[in-house]
């Protein structure tokens, strides 16, 4: 049994205020891939990020996850109803819901237990989707060394279990539905430096270096980073998406 992980409830505010924004073509998506869009878990939602758009697309979106202090930082919406609870015990009724998403959070959750859980609750065809982004690409070579030097060099004991599923794409963990294949999604900012340090120290790994070290990493990044990105200017920064989708068996499909 896999320990729940609550690696943002210090961050919260920040983490709502500095974490990307995902595409809008990703939740046509995956609106389109369900008969009748009614109502979609969106589990380990954090801050919302995902539940929003979900929102304008479903009557209803259950949102849930283990922090307070992560929902307490999402927008309010007539159609989203915020649960705290785990990713096993939804609450939802079974074969209520069209579409169970989870966004960059997978690797965070015991997926035994989730995947029985989805499977519970999806109607036979209702649709499960997860995906996951790892580090930024910077739109300059030397930008994106000192960035990845930071990631790996600097970070890279502090990333909690779990991280390497993140950065294989989730190709590491077994998905418990036959899968189709979505197109490709990419996450697309311009960001000022400032912008791109407040994600940064957003990261599990950069609190836990916090912690085991007792200072803050990232002003030495901004010193680096700093001598090559001019103040105030904005820089494209990119994360591609690796999207996994599975549709859960007709009932006579699974009998058979």
């Amino acid at each position: 049994m896999k320990a729940l992980s609550d690696h943002f409830s210090r961050v919260a505010v920040s983490y709502a205020a500095c974490r990307p924004t995902y595409p809008e073509e990703l939740f046509d998506y995956l609106a389109g891939l369900v008969h009748h869009p009614k109502v979609a878990w969106d589990c380990a939602a954090g801050t919302g990020q995902a539940t929003i758009p979900l929102a304008g697309r479903f009557e209803r979106v259950v949102a849930t996850d283990i922090s307070i202090s992560m929902l307490d930082q999402a927008p309010r919406h007539s159609h989203i109803d915020y649960r705290a609870v785990t990713a096993k015990a939804s609450g939802l009724p079974a074969a209520s819901v069209d579409l169970v998403t989870v966004a960059q959070a997978l690797h965070w959750l015991d997926v035994d237990w989730f995947y029985e859980e989805a499977a519970r609750v999806l109607i036979p065809g209702g649709v499960l989707a997860v995906w996951s982004y790892g580090n930024p690409h910077l739109d300059s070579i030397t930008l994106q060394r000192e960035l990845s030097r930071f990631h790996g060099d600097v970070l890279g004991p502090y990333w909690p279990p779990g991280r390497q599923h993140v950065e294989a794409g989730y190709r590491t963990l077994r998905f418990p539905f036959p899968e189709l294949d979505p197109p490709a999604f990419a996450m697309e900012e311009h960001w000022t430096l400032a912008q791109l340090l407040g994600y940064v120290g957003t990261w599990s790994a950069t609190q836990r270096f916090r912690d085991a070290v007792g200072r803050d990493p990232v002003p030495d990044l901004e010193r680096k980073l700093a001598l090559q990105w001019n103040h105030g200017s904005t820089r494209r920064v990119r994360w591609p998406l690796t999207v996994r989708v599975g549709r859960r068996p007709l009932e006579a499909e699974e009998n058979a």
